[in-house]
């Protein structure tokens, strides 16, 4: 069987009233300029499965990013309680029972990476699934459109509304469609700075004048944003401004699976008399509901395009019509090139969900999620450094003995206070002690306080003659080596996870060049 594909035909027609502008989209007329001029995009609302599950990915995902903030966590003394908080002033990142430092970034990374690789994945499986369905520019869009069709009515009420001229009518739906927005907006930036402070705490703030100023700036700018984004640009910022649809070509197939029109069953396409016969020609009936319900304003039946984020309205819209004129559904919905060409072909289709592509992506998924869960399991609660005084280096004292001063940089990560006791190693007759405070022969202890880093001052001071012998003997303590003026000397700080050892280096020269 051959199929011929009119496709000068697709979306020539329109289910009522077409602007001026919307025609000149569909020819391709630039309107004289040096750009095209943006054609308004008028979605026909529709009814459906993958409708249904955009309204419901949509409440889920509204709630979690407006609940999220108000979700208390307890955790011990003056540490905060909010279960997820970016917290830029004491310098932490918490996340329920977990909380992270500047110095794990490489905990954000990961995550960042795994999101990517999750990004690929499905891209590779199902086309782009995240722009249909949970991208925040898809979600805040199919909201503000809703909103619209609460005050302008649906497709064709809207477009004859917008070629009138102005009344009272079209003033108040106008301007009240516009408020609503705004006050979206306004909640999407409000919320967006509870993940940075407190929500309770800048809630009362902000609206007494007493918040940061950060938060009035981002704020305003989320509100800003919101609302232009998903207000006015809409498609603009997913065909000219997000760099996924470019991306996503390197990452799909002829196997992936993306709303298709299956023009095995659709071509030659055309309109249909009610009992006239379907012998000879497809199922579709060049209706153009397909088009009128695109948020993309595209023909989904010339192809894979790059505006399209395969939402799946245009398959919802296509059923609705098969059940109307008694035909099978599935003209349009998720399929693959290979398969469509196949049964076009005459053959049997087969599906790939299993191929290289997808095996390399999620093998480095795993890979990174498995690293990412070891770092987690074996992550420490308490971490040391050690840093040596470089101005000066060394001193000596009046009795001749040489005296390294150290700080003990000793984090403790976790939500409990700890003691912790610090042992110095190194030339036999070292003294360890802390300023204003007698030499202790059993080591130096400190008290680390939950969520903080604690710096230990400590002097470690060699006698005069220790000292001698040990730069003639060398680090290794052999004769003739010649005089050293720096050896290897460690700190053991035993904390309540163990000991830990940091290895440093003691001068024993004080008039040597760091």
């Amino acid at each position: 069987m051959t199929v011929v594909i009119d496709r000068t035909r697709a979306g020539q027609k329109e289910a009522g009233p077409a602007s001026a502008a919307e025609k000149a989209r569909r020819r391709g007329d630039p309107g004289g300029g040096l750009y095209k001029p943006r054609a308004p995009i008028y979605p026909k609302q529709v009814r459906g499965p993958w409708r249904n599950l955009k309204w419901g990915l949509m409440i889920v995902t509204l709630a979690i990013y407006y609940i999220t903030p108000w979700i208390r966590w307890d955790r011990p003394g003056a540490l905060p309680d909010q279960a997820v908080l970016v917290d830029f002033a004491g310098r932490r990142f918490y996340l329920f029972d977990l909380q992270f430092w500047p110095q794990e970034v490489y905990f954000i990374t990961g995550l960042l990476v795994m999101a990517a690789l999750a990004l690929f994945l499905a891209s590779a499986l199902f086309g782009r699934l995240w722009c249909g369905y949970a991208c925040p520019q898809t979600i805040w869009t199919d909201l503000f459109i809703q909103v619209e069709r609460l005050f302008e009515g649906d497709r064709n009420a809207r477009m004859r509304r917008d070629a009138a001229s102005w009344s009272l009518d079209k003033a108040w739906r106008k301007s009240g469609k516009h408020l609503v927005w705004l006050g979206i907006a306004f909640g999407t930036g409000g919320a967006w700075i509870f993940y940075f402070h407190d929500a309770p705490t800048v809630l009362v703030q902000f609206w007494t004048g007493q918040a940061p100023a950060t938060a009035y700036i981002f704020c305003a700018l989320l509100t800003f944003t919101t609302y232009v984004f998903a207000g006015t640009l809409r498609e603009q910022v997913c065909t000219y401004m997000c760099p996924w649809p470019r991306i996503q070509g390197a990452l799909i197939d002829q196997d992936s699976l993306q709303v298709t029109y299956r023009i095995d069953r659709g071509e030659p396409r055309g309109p249909h008399k009610k009992g006239a016969s379907w012998e000879g020609r497809g199922g579709c009936i060049d209706c153009d509901q397909c088009v009128v319900v695109c948020p993309m304003g595209i023909d989904i039946r010339n192809g894979a395009q790059l505006e399209c984020i395969n939402c799946g309205l245009c398959a919802d819209a296509c059923d609705e019509m098969m059940d109307r004129i008694d035909r099978p559904r599935g003209l349009i919905g998720y399929d693959t090139d290979k398969a469509v060409a196949a049964r076009a072909a005459g053959q049997a289709a087969v599906y790939r969900l299993v191929r290289p592509r997808t095996l390399f992506y999620a093998a480095a998924l795993v890979l990174v999620s498995g690293l990412m869960l070891w770092g987690l399991i074996h992550r420490q609660a308490f971490d040391v450094h050690v840093l040596r005084d470089r101005n000066p280096i060394a001193v000596r004292l009046a009795d001749g003995s040489v005296r390294n001063g150290y700080t003990l940089k000793i984090a403790n990560r976790s939500f409990a206070d700890a003691d912790a006791r610090i042992r110095f190693d190194g030339p036999s007759g070292a003294l360890l002690k802390t300023p204003a405070a007698p030499v202790a022969a059993d080591g130096v202890s400190a008290r680390i306080e939950a969520n903080t880093v604690r710096a230990v001052r400590v002097f470690v001071t060699l006698p005069e003659h220790a000292a001698e012998h040990a730069s003639q003997h060398g680090d290794d303590g052999d004769e003739g080596e010649g005089e050293s003026e720096s050896l290897p000397v460690a700190f053991t700080v035993t904390l309540p996870e163990g000991a830990m050892t940091v290895k440093s280096t003691f001068i024993t020269d004080p008039g040597a060049r760091p």
